[in-house]
């Protein structure tokens, strides 16, 4: 069986972090993210690359009236009130509709990603739904999905069967309501220290790891056991960090770093798993897309040197059922 290479975004826009982000200083960043986002999916039809695209439900409506109708009755009950996304909507800040409201509603651009060969439309949650937070309840994080799947039936004709959490807060128990609304895969964490707990230390882990192999390779094997429930648990192994001026001079040692995990992984017949928001992209584009074209045009020569192939989420499922 030969190695897989498996791309998701988290697509959120504004939506992603509305209790960190003024959205009077950042139209310009969510404006650039969605010239980005055409872009990236004439890269995937170019170099013939599947990917998992995890949208927010939220961005699926066509207007505000429609995003309240299908919202479930029941809102998620976090103690911090601040991260239910709601209150944008009932405090007037969401438009109604893309065109009068291009950060918080996408339509338009959730077409075109359909349209795109390969690619695969997978679920965020509805409201960017935090699972590991206080006060809220599996039954609400259910109803939450639910909502995502009705509205993805209406607009675009779709039952979802890939789920990323939000902020990679992944709650095992909840992977029954998640089976129940009809979820097959999930992006889980890498299998390594700075990915566990919430250590002061994890970040800069992380930060470093792009860079340096602080982790061993972060492929993993293409089957593993079940245990929790059958929705299978796909591995994230490299999140992409994206261009920044004041690190300039180490982007080639980033880019260097994924190439040789994607060549182990198509060495060995192992998956790597690619992951990033598109909105990472928005500053300095040109530098990005750049950088993603590097690595595309490395997955294009491992294809041909060792069979690597590229997958959605989804397809990755139904061809190794890969559980833990």
């Amino acid at each position: 069986m030969k190695g897989k290479f498996i791309i998701s975004l988290d697509f959120e826009l504004h939506w992603g972090a509305p209790e960190k982000w003024d959205l009077s200083v950042k139209k310009d960043y969510f404006q650039s993210t969605r010239l980005i986002i055409p872009k990236v999916l004439n890269l995937f039809e170019k170099y013939r690359i599947s990917a998992t695209w995890a949208t927010v439900g939220f961005l699926f409506a066509r207007s505000k009236q429609q995003l309240l109708d299908f919202s479930p009755k029941e809102r998620p009950s976090y103690l911090n009130r601040n991260l239910s996304y709601y209150s944008l909507i009932d405090n007037h800040t969401v438009g109604d509709d893309e065109n009068s409201d291009p950060f918080h509603f996408a339509p338009s651009l959730i077409a075109e990603i359909i349209a795109t060969p390969r690619q695969e439309l997978g679920t965020h949650t509805f409201s960017h739904y935090y699972c590991n937070e206080a006060g809220q309840t599996v039954t609400q994080f259910e109803l939450d999905l639910e909502a995502s799947q009705a509205l993805a039936k209406e607009n675009f004709g779709l039952s979802l069967k890939s789920l990323v959490f939000p902020r990679n807060q992944i709650k095992l128990e909840y992977l029954k309501a998640a089976e129940r609304c009809g979820i097959k895969v999930v992006r889980s964490n890498p299998d390594v220290w700075f990915w566990k707990g919430d250590s002061r230390a994890n970040p800069l882990g992380r930060a470093i790891d792009t860079l340096l192999p602080l982790s061993g390779p972060l492929s993993f094997p293409l089957s593993q056991p079940s245990n929790y429930s059958s929705v299978a648990l796909l591995p994230a192994s490299r999140f992409f960090r994206p261009y920044s001026k004041r690190e300039s001079v180490i982007q080639g040692l980033k880019i260097q770093r994924i190439k040789n995990e994607m060549l182990y992984a198509a060495r060995n017949n192992q998956g790597y798993h690619l992951w990033w928001h598109p909105h990472n992209f928005g500053y300095f584009p040109s530098q990005n897309l750049s950088q993603l074209e590097q690595i595309l045009q490395h997955f294009v020569s491992l294809r041909s040197q060792f069979g690597f192939e590229s997958e959605t989420m989804v397809d990755f499922y139904n061809n190794q059922s890969v559980k833990i």
